[in-house]
């Protein structure tokens, strides 16, 4: 008895498939149905807010959208990042923003982050290595529940921030905990600390 190999399905049918209301992503074909908690929302509000401020203090051009999607070249595969930050500036350089809000180059977005779910590995493994590999300057996992790996946030487990800056084509992984207060090269001057973001749950 034979089974049928489950169809996958291109990034094309899942752009022109995708509903306007839920969050989903492609994986490798097949669509992921993502369903956050109320805890891991607040987070992810509360630091579209502290960036949107710094924006403004800074004259900076930047927008944060709420249903782009992050392609990597060569996969059936389409990010929704909790937080993706986007340089408009290098949009005329995207064949898919238009008509799809999608990004294909690191160039056009210098900060994305993920607020770790119980699907940890995707964002320590899988999406760590395509956003490397798209040259995304930097790259937080936001992991508030302390799910990832030991290898990944220490043992015992804390809460951590990861901030993974891409220096010579490699994520270089700094990470912060506590009171620690946030370093990042794409917004220097950002003054939050890990507990700041972690209190943002009510």
């Amino acid at each position: 008895m034979t089974q049928a190999v489950p169809k996958l399905t291109t990034f094309e049918e899942f752009v022109q498939w995708k509903p306007e209301t839920g969050r989903y992503e492609l994986h490798d074909g097949v669509i992921v149905e993502m369903q956050p908690t109320g805890d891991h929302e607040e987070i992810k509000g509360f630091l579209i807010r502290k960036l949107n401020v710094e924006f403004d203090r800074l004259n900076l051009p930047y927008l944060i959208p709420n249903q782009a999607l992050v392609k990597p070249p060569e996969k059936e595969t389409g990010y929704l990042p909790d937080v993706l930050v986007i340089n408009p500036q290098e949009l005329v350089n995207e064949p898919l923003w238009k008509k799809e809000s999608t990004i294909i180059r690191g160039a056009s977005s210098p900060l994305v982050i993920e607020v770790v779910s119980t699907n940890w590995r995707t964002d320590y493994f899988v999406k760590f290595t395509d956003y490397e590999e798209m040259g995304i300057p930097e790259y937080w996992t936001v992991d508030y529940l302390a799910l990832g790996g030991k290898r990944f946030i220490g043992n015992p487990k804390q809460p951590t921030i990861s901030v993974n800056s891409l220096v010579e084509g490699e994520y270089q992984v700094s990470q912060f905990r506590g009171n620690d207060r946030i370093q990042s090269l794409a917004f220097p001057q950002l003054n939050l600390t890990v507990e700041q973001i972690f209190r943002a749950r009510s």
